[in-house]
């Protein structure tokens, strides 16, 4: 287990319920049963909030706890690109990540593909939940 990994979902200041939410879904990992519901506060298209709740590995918590304070005051059509390049690191290895994004560098890497689908379950839900085409 990467020390990393588990610094990085230690951090929960976003495991909260956002009660005000605009956008909320839940989504469950088919494979291993991890399960998450993400709740955003969303105006102007801008994440102004973030809660999340999970009953999933250390790998799917980083992940979360990494995107959700890294999206927060975000535009929406920033994260976009973050969002696309996600869905297609572990297939594609030149695919360039803009600088503001680099901190998923530490967890997106080729030595935790055995655990992509965890990884992917956070950026999957808030997909569902913006209606991000996929």
């Amino acid at each position: 287990m990467d020390l990393k990994i588990l610094e990085i979902a230690a951090n929960t200041e976003n495991h909260k319920i956002v009660k005000n939410h605009t956008h909320s879904s839940k989504n469950k990992n088919p494979i291993c049963g991890d399960e998450m519901e993400i709740r955003l506060l969303v105006k102007n298209d801008l994440i102004e909030d973030i809660g999340y709740q999970c009953k999933s590995c250390v790998y799917c918590q980083a992940s979360v706890s990494l995107l959700s304070k890294k999206i927060k005051n975000k535009k929406i059509d920033q994260i976009k690109s973050l969002f696309s390049f996600v869905e297609n690191f572990f297939d594609n290895t030149e695919i360039k990540i803009n600088k503001e994004w680099e901190d998923f560098k530490k967890i997106l890497n080729k030595k935790n593909i055995s655990r992509k689908e965890c990884l992917l379950l956070p950026f999957r839900t808030i997909s569902k939940a913006l209606k991000f085409k996929s």
